[in-house]
């Protein structure tokens, strides 16, 4: 085994911070500085895969030795992008937009290696069906968990979970945003070992 590498995650989100927790490495954390602008008719999962090649590269700025990740998730109800709401308000009405409907969410992952330029990439798509949804239910939901720096409105790892009918997943963490069993691969294939 080499010497352990330094390893960067392009993100201030807490969310992604506790999910790359889970594998037991240690890491920093670096803001990306990355501009997420949206550019004409561009498909969902391509701004997802550009945003997270982006902020990997502009996380590892100045990094000559370092794996550094960049993660983006674009949700979209019928071609229509979803926001972070941002308000109370706007999140009752994502969640109202996405009642008894299906919404597609695609995380995109990049493990760049600033030694050799090389970039490790993977996007998933997760499909949350959602039960059809009173007003009162989404009120109360968006009141008590605060789900407004969420794409989509919801916390799927808290009461989040309760607005759903089924989630089509092939791996449960790229919801919250970090697809781990992805992740895992890539740094693998990036000379890490894991577990």
């Amino acid at each position: 085994m080499g010497v352990p590498r330094r390893l960067v995650l392009g993100s201030t989100s807490r969310y992604r911070a506790e999910l790359l927790g889970r594998l037991g490495l240690v890491f920093e954390q670096r803001a990306p500085g990355t501009l997420e602008t949206e550019l004409a008719d561009e498909a969902p999962a391509a701004r997802a895969m550009r945003l997270a090649v982006a902020k990997s590269i502009d996380a590892g700025a100045g990094l000559a030795d370092a794996l550094i990740i960049g993660s983006d998730q674009v949700a979209e109800l019928d071609g229509a992008l979803l926001e972070k709401p941002g308000s109370i308000e706007r999140a009752c009405a994502q969640l109202d937009a996405c009642s008894g409907r299906a919404v597609s969410f695609h995380t995109a992952l990049c493990v760049f290696d600033a030694r050799s330029g090389q970039r490790h990439t993977h996007l998933d798509l997760t499909r949350v069906h959602f039960r059809s949804l009173q007003p009162d239910e989404i009120r109360r939901y968006v009141e008590r968990e605060q789900p407004l720096d969420c794409a989509g409105s919801f916390k799927c790892e808290g009461l989040g979970i309760s607005l759903f009918e089924r989630i089509d997943t092939g791996d449960p963490t790229a919801l919250i945003g970090l697809p781990l069993i992805a992740l895992a691969r890539l740094l693998r294939e990036a000379g890490l070992s894991i577990p």
